[in-house]
């Protein structure tokens, strides 16, 4: 009987015939020799403008873990903002690649500061949720919203003891409400609750939710707990959680 122990199986043999053609395409797109949309291009970097794909989330990561990535993307978005120079603020906190968000298509009332990455994020949720979430549930843009901070240098709910939450590091950013172009207010304590009467309002609010997790790593609202009863909690670089 002929010895097959040293013979590759199909399925070894498939598996080599896939990393090859891999192997090729990831030659053949980083030399130029195949072109593709850059949407469909895994090493072209992220457009904020474009419609978001299968490979959106690749490179938005990508992006947040390059500071000069991030910023050069940034500057496509419709966020207003300024870098801000890096500094430590205390034990575990701080900023670092952070900038000023000023405005843009929306007035946030008082300027704050926040990680690229989450302004990365925070972005890419205003063109592609916010806006046409509003849009088709209130027939709408949203012209403001209302935060209530993103930096501070302290532990998870302010404990004296146990873990730094995102807020030290201004990955994380708290909203409470939202301004439509005809006045009308939205906010997550009036119209968010469980027990608050349905509409378009409700409605939004959980388009706005449901859509902030492709873009941020978590996102707590008043589903969550009582603690989070008046406002999203928006951050990156934690624990994924969609609650």
């Amino acid at each position: 009987m002929a010895d097959t122990s040293s013979s590759p199986s199909p399925a070894s043999r498939l598996a080599w015939l896939l990393l090859l053609l891999l192997a090729f395409l990831a030659w053949s797109l980083g030399s130029g020799r195949l072109q593709v949309p850059d949407d469909w291009n895994p090493w072209a970097p992220l457009d904020v403008r474009a419609t978001p794909n299968a490979l959106t989330g690749l490179k938005l990561r990508r992006a947040g873990a390059d500071p000069e990535a991030c910023l050069e993307a940034l500057s496509r978005s419709r966020l207003a903002w300024t870098p801000l120079p890096d500094r430590t603020t205390g034990d575990g906190c701080g900023l670092r690649n952070a900038v000023r968000v000023e405005g843009g298509r929306i007035d946030p009332g008082q300027a704050f500061p926040l990680s690229c990455r989450a302004a990365l994020s925070l972005a890419m949720w205003e063109a592609h949720v916010l806006q046409p979430a509003a849009r088709q549930r209130t027939g709408q843009a949203v012209v403001a919203f209302e935060h209530l901070g993103s930096y501070a240098c302290r532990n998870l709910y302010g404990r004296p003891d146990g873990r730094r939450s995102r807020h030290a590091t201004a990955d994380a950013l708290d909203l409470a409400a939202f301004v439509l172009a005809d006045g009308r207010r939205v906010s997550v304590l009036a119209h968010g609750a469980a027990d608050a009467p349905g509409g378009d309002e409700a409605r939004l609010l959980q388009d706005l939710h449901d859509g902030a997790c492709r873009y941020f790593d978590a996102v707590l609202g008043p589903a969550y707990n009582a603690a989070h009863a008046d406002h999203f909690h928006f951050d990156r670089g934690g624990a994924r959680v969609c609650r």
